[in-house]
């Protein structure tokens, strides 16, 4: 059995408090498996009235899949676009001598490059004619 300790001013214990104390100040003098018993019956009753007493729970709707994964789609393609720019850059940057410039350059070109393919892929922007018929 579970009991608490409760302490005094003085610092020393005052009395256990267990379970079955609650029945004993209720008046009832039951034995441990008895008091469980009825503490478990009357837990029982309040969770009953507790749940008749909330509304129903909405429906909760389930995300697509397919959305997901077009999210996935569309942000990949967009720090793709960066990361091309960005090692583009580096390597300009290493081979010329150019530091930081290059960098920033095709970092930002990066950038440009995979928010218009976010676009393309996301329908926002038409594709060229030319690119249709093949």
């Amino acid at each position: 059995m579970v009991r608490a300790a409760f302490r005094g001013p003085d610092g020393g214990f005052l009395r256990e408090r267990g379970m079955d104390d609650d029945a004993r100040e209720q008046g009832e003098d039951r034995s441990d498996d008895a008091a469980l018993a009825a503490r478990l019956a009357r837990l029982g009753k309040r969770l009953g009235d507790e749940r008749a007493a909330r509304p129903p729970p909405q429906e909760i709707r389930r995300t697509d899949s397919s959305a997901m994964a077009r999210g996935l789609r569309l942000s990949s393609e967009l720090v793709a676009g960066v990361l091309v720019g960005a090692v583009i850059g580096w390597g300009l940057d290493h081979f010329v001598g150019t530091r930081p410039w290059g960098m920033i350059v095709f970092v930002l070109l990066g950038f440009a490059a995979g928010v218009l393919n976010v676009m393309r892929s996301a329908g926002l922007v038409a594709e060229r004619e030319w690119r249709a018929k093949k």
